[in-house]
């Protein structure tokens, strides 16, 4: 069985995904009225979240465990999780293959990657199926970038585009 590995992430119009510090500040609220952007339905598809220490880390600060889903949280390093995530997140030191492996070997269909050293990881290794990019009209001008340095071209097929009253643009890619 071939585990569908997928991103779902916002980006400024010029493709940061956070500033330099790592701040979201720039990104409106999750929810406008009712409008969720497709976020449940996304949620729905998967079994796991796949996240990098930074993302682990900033996830922490939100104030709440926004996920029903198993978090894993790639890091090389010892990694404090808080007593009450402890049935609910776990550190693993694996390769991007290495962690598809073990994930098949658990039964994982459906794994939702976050983060951008993560998500670089895992195209670099052309490991991603499909990504969700919803790009924000917002300039930040420097920040962390989505995407980084390719050895290799990465194709990308548009499946669906929409546009939201707010001024997002939400794509969607196959990535072939």
């Amino acid at each position: 069985m071939t585990i569908k590995i997928s991103v779902y992430i916002a980006a400024s119009l010029d493709g940061f995904i956070a500033r330099k510090n790592g701040d979201l500040d720039w990104l409106p609220p999750g929810k406008e009225g009712d409008e969720d952007f497709g976020y449940a339905e996304f949620m729905s598809t998967i079994d796991h979240i796949v996240m990098g220490r930074n993302t682990f880390e900033k996830v922490l600060t939100f104030g709440g465990w926004p996920y029903d889903k198993k978090v894993i949280v790639l890091t090389s390093r010892d990694l404090d999780i808080p007593p009450e995530l402890a049935d609910k997140v776990e550190a693993l030191h694996l390769s991007p293959r290495e962690l598809i492996h073990e994930m098949g070997r658990r039964g994982a269909k459906g794994i939702y990657l976050d983060g951008g050293v993560t998500i670089q990881r895992f195209l670099r290794e052309f490991l991603v199926d499909e990504m969700t990019i919803t790009t924000i009209p917002i300039l930040l001008g420097e920040g962390l970038p989505l995407f980084g340095n390719l050895e290799k071209d990465v194709k990308l097929e548009l499946v669906k585009s929409q546009s939201f009253k707010n001024g997002f643009v939400q794509s969607k890619y196959k990535v072939s």
